[in-house]
């Protein structure tokens, strides 16, 4: 077989499509969601690369929650066993395939989602997530294929990276795959991290089950057509549409689970933690335990801020996808001095901005993604409504009828420790506590101890002191920190992603560091004229 050392292509960030009215993609786009959208699609399970149907249930949008959008097929714990078998049977053969033909395998699905799939997994996150074009754009299109093509190039540095050797040896590490499957569940709120924790962990020659959320499942169904279609091997990838307490009981407590990638509640990123101790003398291996969780996300204006930045960054910051991002600015702390301003130039931009369906590309913002999210979040609407410590100052409206529909919404607090201020809330609405302007050093103090969390946060100012300062007081704050722009918007091969506390365990997706916790380095040390007598020079006599 011939061999050699292997360039890969140098990964790029995939270029933003505007969808501007006019525009070839605009149309496209807009005929695809269209398709899908008077579509209702067949999405089943796939295990060692066999569609696998199990109990049918409808899948409905959530801007229109009477509109079957899918037909899925919930599978059984039978299902999770053979999905845990059937990977465990490609492992060798995968493993052991060239790195360079992985390689090629997820450098053909980046080109797959940035070119013949664009529209479908753009459309599809659109229906099914409720996305605006911009959104599902930088999430399904552009961030999936930078993860997917930068990861490669992550793969190719950590296999050259190589120890020295001296005279005489040769030293050289092996980065093998785990001995085992690993055990992939991702979310609802971003195709790409869907796309990601899978592939990421195969492309370093490992086997996984992988569990999407059921509100996702239109864009996953893509997602497994394009590593399908990309040549990744029956058996590698193998997606389950099961119940989730019994699926992870099934695969933590198997005794070759090698470990977790997972995006999605701290509450059930600790039972993992909890029920993988319960079973470490089950395991073959100590299990790799990855996970990135839960954010109350800061934006902090110092006096000295520019205040029509402050005002873009709130308003995109919080907004956006409704605030559904793990990355959302969720509570805000603004100097009295510019508050008025401030308020008014927020006030301003929601009032401009439209709500709806994102098949009309005018609106910024949709639905949230289901009924429990939408009680959940008016409950804390409701609750500001009615608290002496709070005042809605924006927003406050919402509407289930058709779909699940709430109004960006601004609670004013008196208490910086009001529970809006310190709860994952995970939908539009953001905390605003107005502190004064002598107060700086005090609220950076507060800021870092309100919350559990540590994913992002955001400082803005033009005093460069004032930066500096914020930059040390928060330093374990965030994980992603921001200066002089929203905390949202990580850009794979520019900004590594993931907080610390109750955020996770920062190990950065779209880094090498986190494709480094998915192999286990074998270090090998020949020599090539070895010693033929024990004894050493200083046991000689004198």
């Amino acid at each position: 077989m011939p061999k050699g050392v292997f360039y890969i292509p140098e990964a790029y960030n995939e270029p933003i499509k505007s969808y501007a009215p006019g525009t070839e993609e605009r149309k496209s786009l807009q005929k695809k969601y269209d398709e899908l959208w008077n579509t209702v699609t067949e999405v089943p399970q796939v295990i060692n690369g066999k569609e696998v149907k199990g109990t049918k249930k409808t899948l409905t949008s959530p801007h229109d929650h009477q509109h079957a959008i899918a037909n899925y097929y919930e599978g059984s714990a039978d299902d999770v066993k053979n999905a845990i078998k059937t990977a465990l049977e490609a492992r060798e053969k995968w493993a052991n395939m060239p790195w360079e033909h992985r390689a090629s395998i997820f450098l053909k699905a980046a080109d797959l989602v940035a070119g013949p799939y664009r529209d479908a997994l753009n459309a599809a996150t659109m229906a099914g997530q409720s996305k605006t074009a911009f959104q599902a754009e930088i999430d399904a299109a552009c961030e999936l294929a930078d993860f997917l093509r930068f990861n490669v190039q992550y793969m190719a540095d950590i296999y050259g990276e190589q120890p020295a050797s001296s005279d005489g040896i040769w030293n050289r590490v092996e980065y093998r795959p785990l001995e085992g499957f690993l055990y992939a569940v991702t979310p609802f709120n971003f195709t790409a991290i869907a796309g990601n924790l899978p592939s990421c962990m195969a492309m370093m020659g490992n086997v996984v089950v992988w569990k999407p959320a059921h509100t996702q499942l239109l864009s996953a169904k893509f997602l497994m057509d394009i590593f399908r279609e990309a040549g990744v091997p029956d058996g590698v990838i193998n997606m389950v549409i099961t119940e989730p307490v019994e699926t992870t009981k099934i695969c933590l407590g198997h005794k070759d689970f090698a470990g977790i990638h997972f995006t999605g509640s701290t509450k059930v990123f600790r039972s993992f933690w909890t029920e993988i101790g319960n079973n470490i003398s089950t395991y073959k291996t100590y299990p790799r335990i990855v996970g990135e969780t839960g954010g109350k996300d800061f934006v902090v204006a110092h006096p000295s801020a520019d205040r029509k930045a402050v005002i873009t960054a709130l308003t995109r910051g919080a907004f956006e996808f409704q605030g559904q991002k793990c990355s959302a600015a969720s509570r805000a702390y603004i100097p009295a001095s510019m508050y008025d301003e401030v308020i008014e130039g927020v006030r301003k931009d929601l009032e401009s901005i439209k709500m709806g369906t994102p098949r009309d590309f005018s609106n910024f913002v949709t639905a949230v993604i289901d009924e429990k999210a939408f009680d959940r979040i008016a409950k804390y609407i409701d609750d500001a409504k009615n608290d002496a410590d709070a005042e809605i100052v924006a927003g406050g409206n919402y509407d289930k009828s058709k779909g699940y529909f709430i109004e960006p919404t601004i609670i004013k607090v008196k208490d910086a420790h009001y529970k809006s201020m310190e709860e994952e809330i995970f939908g539009p609405v953001l905390s605003l506590y107005v502190y004064d302007d002598a107060k700086w050093e005090e609220t950076l103090k507060l800021v870092d101890e309100t919350s559990a969390y540590a994913l992002t946060g955001a400082i803005l100012a033009q005093d460069r002191y004032a930066v500096v300062e914020a930059s040390e007081a928060l330093k374990n704050a965030a994980g992603n920190f921001y200066i002089n722009d929203k905390p949202t918007g990580a850009v794979v091969g520019q900004q590594p992603f993931g907080g610390a506390r109750l955020s996770g365990t920062n190990d950065k997706a779209g880094s090498a560091q986190n494709l480094l916790r998915w192999v286990s380095p074998r270090l090998i040390k020949e020599t090539f004229v070895p010693p033929t007598d024990y004894r050493y020079p200083f046991l000689a006599e004198d």
